[in-house]
Protein backbone atom coordinates (compact mmCIF):
# COMPACT_ATOMS: atom_id res chain seq x y z
CA UNK A 1 0.00 0.00 0.00
CA UNK A 2 1.37 3.22 -1.15
CA UNK A 3 1.86 6.24 1.38
CA UNK A 4 -0.81 8.44 -0.69
CA UNK A 5 -3.63 4.64 -0.32
CA UNK A 6 -2.53 4.64 2.87
CA UNK A 7 -3.54 8.16 4.26
CA UNK A 8 -6.86 7.96 2.05
CA UNK A 9 -8.17 4.76 3.90
CA UNK A 10 -6.90 6.58 7.02
CA UNK A 11 -9.08 9.52 6.06
CA UNK A 12 -12.13 7.28 4.81
CA UNK A 13 -12.35 5.98 7.92
CA UNK A 14 -12.13 8.95 9.70
CA UNK A 15 -14.58 10.10 8.15
CA UNK A 16 -17.15 7.42 8.40
CA UNK A 17 -15.91 6.99 12.12
CA UNK A 18 -16.67 11.02 12.32
CA UNK A 19 -20.02 10.97 10.24
CA UNK A 20 -21.59 8.55 12.74
CA UNK A 21 -19.80 9.48 16.06
CA UNK A 22 -22.00 9.41 18.83
CA UNK A 23 -22.12 11.16 21.40
CA UNK A 24 -20.23 10.36 24.85
CA UNK A 25 -22.16 9.15 27.56
CA UNK A 26 -21.93 12.63 29.42
CA UNK A 27 -24.24 14.04 26.59
CA UNK A 28 -25.90 11.06 25.51
CA UNK A 29 -29.24 12.45 27.23
CA UNK A 30 -28.74 15.51 25.70
CA UNK A 31 -31.30 16.94 22.69
CA UNK A 32 -28.12 18.11 21.07
CA UNK A 33 -29.94 17.10 17.52
CA UNK A 34 -31.52 20.56 17.19
CA UNK A 35 -33.56 22.18 13.82
CA UNK A 36 -31.57 24.43 12.14
CA UNK A 37 -33.66 27.24 13.14
CA UNK A 38 -32.34 27.90 16.12
CA UNK A 39 -28.48 29.72 15.88
CA UNK A 40 -25.70 28.90 17.35
CA UNK A 41 -26.48 30.43 20.55
CA UNK A 42 -29.68 28.90 20.81
CA UNK A 43 -28.20 25.76 19.83
CA UNK A 44 -25.61 25.53 22.71
CA UNK A 45 -28.33 27.24 25.26
CA UNK A 46 -30.42 23.81 24.72
CA UNK A 47 -28.01 21.23 25.35
CA UNK A 48 -27.62 21.14 28.72
CA UNK A 49 -23.68 20.81 28.46
CA UNK A 50 -22.51 23.79 27.52
CA UNK A 51 -23.88 25.90 30.30
CA UNK A 52 -20.13 26.90 31.11
CA UNK A 53 -19.35 27.95 27.35
CA UNK A 54 -22.93 30.29 27.28
CA UNK A 55 -21.78 31.66 30.34
CA UNK A 56 -18.46 32.73 29.34
CA UNK A 57 -20.16 33.95 26.10
CA UNK A 58 -22.13 36.21 27.91
CA UNK A 59 -19.80 37.71 29.81
CA UNK A 60 -17.83 38.44 27.00
CA UNK A 61 -20.62 40.21 25.26
CA UNK A 62 -20.17 37.58 22.21
CA UNK A 63 -23.77 36.35 22.00
CA UNK A 64 -25.18 38.51 19.32
CA UNK A 65 -21.80 38.09 17.36
CA UNK A 66 -22.43 34.31 18.06
CA UNK A 67 -26.33 34.44 17.02
CA UNK A 68 -25.88 36.12 14.10
CA UNK A 69 -22.53 35.88 11.98
CA UNK A 70 -22.86 33.62 9.63
CA UNK A 71 -21.61 30.78 8.58
CA UNK A 72 -19.37 29.68 11.53
CA UNK A 73 -18.00 26.79 12.80
CA UNK A 74 -17.73 26.90 16.47
CA UNK A 75 -15.47 24.23 18.26
CA UNK A 76 -17.87 23.89 21.99
CA UNK A 77 -16.12 22.44 24.79
CA UNK A 78 -18.44 20.33 27.54
CA UNK A 79 -18.74 22.09 30.96
CA UNK A 80 -16.74 19.02 31.39
CA UNK A 81 -14.31 20.26 29.74
CA UNK A 82 -14.43 23.69 31.57
CA UNK A 83 -14.39 21.86 34.33
CA UNK A 84 -10.75 19.85 33.81
CA UNK A 85 -9.35 23.21 33.61
CA UNK A 86 -7.28 24.42 36.65
CA UNK A 87 -8.66 25.63 39.63
CA UNK A 88 -10.07 29.12 39.22
CA UNK A 89 -9.38 29.30 35.82
CA UNK A 90 -13.14 29.84 34.85
CA UNK A 91 -14.18 32.29 37.67
CA UNK A 92 -10.97 34.42 36.78
CA UNK A 93 -11.61 34.60 33.26
CA UNK A 94 -15.56 35.70 34.43
CA UNK A 95 -14.59 38.68 36.00
CA UNK A 96 -15.10 42.19 33.66
CA UNK A 97 -11.90 43.23 33.97
CA UNK A 98 -10.46 39.78 32.47
CA UNK A 99 -12.78 40.45 29.27
CA UNK A 100 -10.54 40.88 26.56
CA UNK A 101 -8.65 37.54 27.78
CA UNK A 102 -11.52 35.75 27.57
CA UNK A 103 -13.02 37.37 24.36
CA UNK A 104 -9.70 36.35 22.52
CA UNK A 105 -9.88 32.94 24.11
CA UNK A 106 -13.83 31.82 23.15
CA UNK A 107 -12.69 33.75 19.79
CA UNK A 108 -10.20 31.08 19.65
CA UNK A 109 -13.08 28.65 19.11
CA UNK A 110 -14.54 29.92 15.91
CA UNK A 111 -13.98 29.71 12.26
CA UNK A 112 -15.25 31.55 9.80
CA UNK A 113 -17.43 29.45 7.55
CA UNK A 114 -19.41 26.03 8.06
CA UNK A 115 -17.16 22.94 8.37
CA UNK A 116 -18.97 20.16 8.76
CA UNK A 117 -17.02 16.50 9.77
CA UNK A 118 -17.01 15.64 6.04
CA UNK A 119 -15.46 19.24 4.99
CA UNK A 120 -13.00 18.85 7.93
CA UNK A 121 -12.05 15.37 7.32
CA UNK A 122 -11.67 16.49 3.36
CA UNK A 123 -9.30 19.46 4.65
CA UNK A 124 -6.57 17.21 6.26
CA UNK A 125 -6.63 14.63 3.34
CA UNK A 126 -6.00 17.33 1.29
CA UNK A 127 -3.65 18.86 3.63
CA UNK A 128 -1.66 15.60 3.93
CA UNK A 129 -2.83 14.51 7.47
CA UNK A 130 -2.98 17.83 8.90
CA UNK A 131 -5.26 21.23 8.16
CA UNK A 132 -4.37 24.41 9.68
CA UNK A 133 -7.79 26.43 10.67
CA UNK A 134 -7.45 30.07 11.11
CA UNK A 135 -9.69 31.38 13.86
CA UNK A 136 -11.65 34.42 14.60
CA UNK A 137 -9.00 35.20 17.08
CA UNK A 138 -6.37 35.42 14.11
CA UNK A 139 -4.71 32.48 15.89
CA UNK A 140 -4.54 28.86 14.52
CA UNK A 141 -5.68 25.42 15.02
CA UNK A 142 -4.22 22.56 13.77
CA UNK A 143 -6.99 19.28 13.10
CA UNK A 144 -5.62 15.79 12.11
CA UNK A 145 -6.88 12.02 12.52
CA UNK A 146 -5.74 10.56 15.70
CA UNK A 147 -7.17 6.73 16.22
CA UNK A 148 -9.92 7.28 14.25
CA UNK A 149 -11.11 10.63 15.97
CA UNK A 150 -10.81 14.12 14.87
CA UNK A 151 -8.15 15.52 17.13
CA UNK A 152 -7.39 19.70 17.28
CA UNK A 153 -4.27 20.85 18.85
CA UNK A 154 -3.98 23.76 19.66
CA UNK A 155 -1.18 26.80 20.06
CA UNK A 156 -0.10 25.44 23.40
CA UNK A 157 0.06 21.69 22.00
CA UNK A 158 -3.10 20.43 23.76
CA UNK A 159 -5.13 18.11 22.28
CA UNK A 160 -8.72 18.19 21.99
CA UNK A 161 -11.35 15.16 20.49
CA UNK A 162 -13.92 16.17 18.82
CA UNK A 163 -16.52 14.02 20.69
CA UNK A 164 -19.97 15.29 18.70
CA UNK A 165 -20.00 16.58 15.32
CA UNK A 166 -22.27 18.22 12.88
CA UNK A 167 -24.58 20.01 15.51
CA UNK A 168 -26.19 21.93 12.49
CA UNK A 169 -27.52 25.53 13.59
CA UNK A 170 -28.99 28.34 11.48
CA UNK A 171 -26.00 30.09 11.05
CA UNK A 172 -22.99 27.28 11.41
CA UNK A 173 -21.80 24.27 13.04
CA UNK A 174 -21.13 23.62 16.21
CA UNK A 175 -18.52 20.77 16.95
CA UNK A 176 -18.59 19.23 20.50
CA UNK A 177 -15.31 19.08 22.06
CA UNK A 178 -13.80 17.25 25.25
CA UNK A 179 -11.42 20.08 25.83
CA UNK A 180 -10.92 23.70 25.63
CA UNK A 181 -8.23 25.18 23.26
CA UNK A 182 -5.72 27.78 24.60
CA UNK A 183 -4.49 30.58 22.42
CA UNK A 184 -0.78 31.46 22.18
Amino acid sequence: MTPKTKLTAIIAVALAATAGITAAPALADHHMEKKAEANIVETAQSTGVHKTLVAAVTAAGLGDTLATTSPITVFAPTDTAFAELPDGTVSTLLKPENKPLLTNILSYHVVKGQITSEGLVGLIGNGGGKATLTTLSGGTLTAAIEGGNVVITDAKGGKTTVVKADVMTSNGVIHVTDGVFLPA
